[in-house]
């Protein structure tokens, strides 16, 4: 069975800081692409940031030099380090695993807030 759990999610001030973690089970993670999305109310879900599985990295660039997204295979663990947060940061971020055309799997999600 394929679970993608994410967690880290919290309510910060702008400018703070958080790290979400996405813990994989029940796939060969080091041969899928991971990904983070996020949707906030209304509107749709986006992508934030990417990794393959060589290590490649894509930023929206809504978070470019805010956000860092990274890997570690030997945990089968996924993260994403949010800095400089922003009231349009706020929303549920999704962890996704994709191998080639046919595996895609999504996490439940884990909410940030953004309020002063």
């Amino acid at each position: 069975q394929v679970q993608l759990v994410e967690s880290g999610g919290d309510l910060v001030q702008p400018g703070g800081s958080l790290r979400l973690s996405c813990a994989a089970s029940g796939i060969p993670f080091q041969i899928y692409n991971m990904a983070w999305y996020r949707q906030a109310p209304g509107k749709q879900r986006e992508l934030v940031a990417s990794i393959t599985r060589t290590g490649s990295t894509t930023y929206a660039d809504s978070v470019k030099g805010r956000f860092t997204i990274s890997r570690d295979n030997a945990k089968n663990t996924l993260s994403l380090q949010m800095n400089s947060l922003k009231f349009e940061d706020a929303a549920v971020y999704y962890c996704n695993a994709k191998y080639e055309f046919f595996k895609n799997y999504w996490g439940r999600g884990t909410q940030v807030g953004v309020s002063s």
